[in-house]
């Protein structure tokens, strides 16, 4: 299995169902501080359901319509990025993301998530890449505005979840953008 480094002790790699009990103990985790946002969080409840998210997404990548990975830190399942939709007729696809409390503030949905869109945009073709989030979701939009995406509007009352009608702001990242600005971070990181 491959292991990608996101620094500080902190790894990107898949997530697979025979890990069900390990992520259903992040879930747990996580239920409180990604509850408002994610819907996995009321999805994933015991070993069986654990095993069947992922068993979704397991099937998602053989079909190369989704994928999803964890986020470690020193060793604990401590976050998720994954592509939601992953669209290769259309050229786009969606990023989705979550972590507990515990990871927060380190950077690391930032940094998982520029893996995934330079894998998505340099290795698949995407064009275009999406963001969905709450317009109450503080944390996850301005984790699109540091990956340099563009709002591209607000979706009224569109997702319903616990009892409310949320507005999603809807961000994106287009091919050339995004290539330009990894051009820009990698010079910049040599510079330095």
């Amino acid at each position: 299995m491959f292991a990608i480094s996101l620094g500080e002790g902190a790894e990107l790699r898949p997530i697979e169902p025979w890990q069900a009990q390990e992520f259903l103990t992040h879930v747990e985790r996580a239920r409180e501080y990604a509850g408002p946002w994610v819907p996995l969080t009321a999805v994933v409840t015991d070993l069986e359901s654990a095993r069947d998210r992922l068993q979704a997404f397991a099937d998602k990548q053989a079909a190369d319509t989704g994928r999803l990975y964890g986020i470690w830190l020193d060793g604990t399942l401590v976050g998720g990025v994954l592509f939601r939709i992953f669209d290769t007729a259309t050229e786009s696809c969606e990023v989705g993301v979550w972590l507990e409390p515990s990871a927060a503030g380190r950077g690391l949905v930032t940094k998982a998530s520029r893996v995934l869109i330079d894998w998505a945009v340099l290795e698949r073709g995407m064009h275009r890449v999406e963001w969905m989030a709450s317009t109450a979701n503080e944390p996850s939009i301005a984790v699109a505005k540091r990956l340099g995406m563009t709002k591209d509007g607000v979706l009224r009352e569109c997702f319903p979840w616990q009892g409310v009608r949320h507005d999603m702001e809807v961000w994106s990242v287009l091919a050339p953008e995004w290539r330009k600005a990894r051009e820009a971070r990698s010079t910049g990181e040599s510079a330095r």
